[in-house]
C-alpha cells in the first residue's frame, strides 16, 4: 500500500455504542476505513479493536490526531495507542550463539516481507560478529556476568537510546533480561522452545528426546520480569516420530523457530498486536 494509514489499537469496558464512537470519529473528519477488527472479552469486561484507514483526505494533521481521539477515549476509560503505516521502526537483534534466527531476520527484512530498519546487532559472545560484518550491520560484543550485569545492561540502554530503536528482538539471546531493564525498555520480544516448563534448562531437545515426545514447538512472546511467562504472540508445533534422533529434533525446533518469531515480529511491525494482562490479540 503506496497511501499512508493510520492505526488505532484501543482497549476499554465493554459498554454499548463503542464501534459507533470509533468509527463515526474517523468518518466525521473525512477518513477512510480500510481494516476494522474487534474482540469483547467477556470474563475481563474488555472491548478491544483494531481500525486502520487512510490519511489521505483526512482533515486532522497527524500531530492533532491523538488529542482529538483522546478527548473521546477519556471519558470511556480506555487504553490505546496510534501507529503511522509510513513510520520505520528501528529493531535491534539480540544473539548469543546460534544463527538460525538471526539470518531468517536479516533475509526477511532484505526481502521485504516486513517493513523496518536492522542497524544493529548486540550479543554476549563475539561468534556472530561475522555475521554483523556480511550483512554491513553494526555489531557490539557486551560480554554479561553475574558481576557486571547492571553496569552492561546500561551500556545496552545507551546503546538502544543513540541508535533510536524501537524493538529489541531476542534471537536467542541465551541472558536473562533483569526487570529493572524491561521496566526501562519493554518493547522486547524473545523466542523459546515449547518444552516449558517440562523440559526447561539446558538441553531441552535431549531430555525430550530421552521422553519420547511426539511434538516439538517454539513460543515467541513479549519479555516481562517472569522469566518466558510473558504475553505470547506466536506459537507452532511440528509432530516428531520414533524415527526421528536428537539432531532431527533439533532441526525441526530451529526451523519453528524462525517461523514462529518471524510472524510474531511481523505482526508487531503491522501493529497488530493488542496487550491486556499476560494475554495479546493478535489481530489478523
Amino acid at each position: 500500500m503506496t497511501n499512508p494509514t493510520a492505526t488505532l489499537l484501543i482497549s476499554c469496558p465493554d459498554q454499548r455504542g463503542l464501534v459507533a464512537k470509533f468509527a463515526n470519529f474517523i468518518y466525521s473528519n473525512g477518513g477512510n476505513i480500510i481494516h476494522a477488527d474487534q474482540h469483547t472479552d467477556f470474563a475481563a469486561g474488555l472491548f478491544l479493536t483494531r481500525i486502520e484507514w487512510q490519511l489521505e483526505g483526512f482533515n486532522l494533521p497527524r500531530e492533532f490526531i491523538a488529542p482529538a481521539f483522546n478527548a473521546i477515549a477519556q471519558p470511556l476509560d480506555a487504553q490505546w495507542e496510534i501507529r503511522f503505516s509510513d513510520t520505520v521502526p528501528r529493531i535491534a537483534i539480540w544473539v548469543s550463539r546460534q544463527d538460525h534466527c538471526l539470518f531468517d531476520l536479516i533475509w526477511r527484512q532484505r526481502a521485504k516481507e516486513f517493513v523496518a530498519e536492522i542497524p544493529l546487532i548486540i550479543s554476549n559472545h563475539s561468534n556472530l560478529k561475522v555475521v554483523a560484518e556480511q550483512f554491513n550491520l553494526d555489531f557490539q560484543h557486551i560480554p554479561i556476568n553475574k558481576d557486571n550485569k547492571a553496569e552492561q545492561e546500561a551500556k545496552q540502554l545507551e546503546l538502544l537510546r543513540n541508535y533510536k530503536i524501537d524493538l529489541v528482538v531476542l534471537a536467542k539471546y541465551m541472558q536473562i533480561v533483569s526487570a529493572d531493564f524491561i521496566s526501562q525498555f519493554p518493547q522486547i520480544i524473545n523466542i523459546h522452545h515449547s518444552f516449558l516448563p517440562a523440559f526447561i534448562g539446558a538441553n531441552p531437545y535431549h531430555r525430550a528426546f530421552e521422553r519420547g515426545v511426539k511434538i516439538i514447538g517454539a513460543t515467541a512472546h513479549y519479555a516481562t520480569a517472569d522469566l518466558d511467562a510473558g504475553p505470547i504472540i506466536e506459537q507452532d508445533v511440528v509432530r516428531v516420530s520414533h524415527r526421528d534422533e536428537v539432531d532431527d529434533l533439533v532441526r525441526k525446533g530451529k526451523d519453528l523457530e524462525r517461523v514462529v518469531l518471524a510472524r510474531a515480529v511481523r505482526s508487531h511491525l503491522q501493529n497488530r498486536v493488542l496487550v491486556y494482562g499476560n494475554r495479546t490479540v493478535v489481530f489478523e
